[in-house]
């Protein structure tokens, strides 16, 4: 075949291609790096993407919300996250040990994390493994957009997931979508985020939650 007849990739797509392969080598050699160590790696820390509307929780917010799950969750017990893998880490490190965490988020970034990760898109609330309707003792999510659409597709995945008990963290504008979805309440808690949000944020859930927190 003559040089002519080959295919030449344009500018815009050899770039695109190349940073593909970039990403793909950049999770690979993270990847190695915690099967190497056979442990979580708290030092592997991924920046906010705001494209993908992430804002990460405070250290006090985690922690709060790690007692929660610790309180909330038995032994042997299965808690599940959508969108906050900001929580994932901590709860892994502190409370791993006694119950299975799930983290379901749209980021493959946290493919890293391996069979403790599935990839999720709000888009597709229901596709998601059979097995895994109403496995979860606790499921706690944070809707990536402030929309009806988010939150009532989120919706639809929290109740296939869950047995009992949720929280939600979310805008305040959204409470009233809340309430009527999951039939939850708002706490007298509020998470806060690394870097101040213009939005007023919120926790809701359907049991004591403050209580935990007192």
């Amino acid at each position: 075949m003559e040089d002519d007849d080959v295919p030449a990739l344009s500018a815009e797509t050899f770039a695109a291609l190349q940073e593909f392969y970039a990403e793909q080598q950049k999770r690979q050699e993270i990847l190695e790096k915690l099967e190497s160590q056979k442990q979580l790696n708290e030092n592997i820390l991924f920046d906010e993407n705001w494209q993908l509307s992430q804002f990460w929780y405070n250290e006090s917010t985690v922690q709060a919300l790690v007692k929660v799950i610790d309180k909330v969750v038995p032994d042997g017990g299965k808690v599940a996250l959508i969108s906050c893998p900001t929580l994932f880490v901590p709860a892994k490190r502190h409370i791993g040990s006694r119950i299975d965490v799930l983290l379901l988020e749209y980021d493959r970034r946290f493919e890293v994390h391996g069979t403790d990760y599935m990839f999720y898109d709000f888009n597709f609330p229901e596709k998601l493994p059979d097995d895994l309707n109403h496995s979860f003792d606790l499921v706690v999510a944070d809707p990536p957009y402030l929309s009806e659409e988010c939150i009532t597709k989120t919706s639809q995945t929290i109740k296939l997931l869950g047995k009992d008990k949720i929280v939600v963290c979310t805008g305040a504008i959204m409470k009233d979508q809340v309430e009527k979805l999951l039939n939850l309440k708002q706490c007298a808690f509020q998470p806060k985020h690394r870097n101040n949000l213009a939005n007023e944020f919120c926790c809701y859930s359907n049991f004591e939650l403050d209580e935990i927190l007192r």
